[in-house]
């Protein structure tokens, strides 16, 4: 695949799911913020197209002609194609594994997460970039959709819990801002997890999302209990699942030619 240019939100609709929770709301994520990378097949009229963001990939078209050096870019992404894609990825990577995924929309009213004394839960500001790199790289997935740490301090689509020294002890964002559903994350540092610091976050973080007129919706694996517990306690309830791939490793030259 090439990189191209973004094509225009009629041409989005006809080639990528839109308007949907789950893997619609990337292509319209970086339709809106640019924090992305658009590919085809071929600069001019592609038969195949593909947008990638924060490790994540949505394919669409026709994969007939798709070659293993075509795909190689999207080496080491989570693919979200139709089926009929998974000959040819499978052909181009030296390892394709499903992974199975649970699409929640919020419903239900939040349980309560009173806020401890001392914590604060407000937006994140563009101040407080240096308080999202101190996360630390374990946390680093969760400024990726926005480009980084700056990018997600500046976004208006964080809140955080912030401890009186000015430590970030819960963060939740918009991952994924698509033009009907808003896709969740949360990251809570390891030492002030089950005190529903991300609980609170998330639940301001809905209410604004709720307030653009847009739905808050969630994506975790079905193997994630701590993201599904944590979903059900903030008001989301399950809607559907599907599978994505972990692509692994372009296959090499010499099997390519073999």
């Amino acid at each position: 695949m090439i990189e191209i240019s973004p094509p225009d939100a009629r041409a989005l609709a006809r080639w990528l799911p839109t308007g949907a929770p789950g893997p619609a709301t990337i292509g319209e994520h970086v339709l809106a913020t640019g924090a992305g990378r658009w590919w085809g097949d071929r600069p001019v009229q592609p038969r195949t197209v593909a947008v990638s963001c924060a490790g994540h990939v949505v394919l669409r078209g026709s994969p007939e002609e798709l070659t293993p050096a075509l795909l190689a870019p999207l080496a080491g992404h989570r693919v979200e194609a139709p089926a009929r894609f998974l000959p040819a990825l499978g052909a181009a990577f030296d390892r394709l594994t499903p992974w199975e995924r649970m699409v929640w929309t919020l419903q239900a009213a939040p349980q309560p997460a009173p806020v401890p004394h001392g914590v604060t839960v407000r937006h994140l500001e563009p101040a407080d970039t240096e308080a999202v790199h101190a996360l630390g790289p374990d946390s680093s997935w969760l400024s990726a959709s926005w480009g980084g740490p700056l990018g997600l301090s500046a976004s208006g689509h964080a809140w955080a819990a912030v401890g009186r020294a000015g430590r970030l002890l819960a963060v939740a964002c918009t991952y994924f801002r698509g033009t009907g559903y808003e896709d969740v994350a949360v990251h809570t540092v390891p030492d002030r997890r089950r005190h529903r610091l991300g609980l609170a976050c998330v639940t301001a973080l809905c209410a604004d999302i709720a307030a653009r007129g847009h739905t808050p919706s969630w994506n975790c694996s079905v193997h994630n209990r701590a993201s599904r517990l944590l979903a059900w306690h903030a008001g989301f309830r399950l809607v559907r699942e599907y599978v994505h791939h972990a692509a692994g490793s372009p296959v090499a030259h010499n099997r390519l030619s073999a």
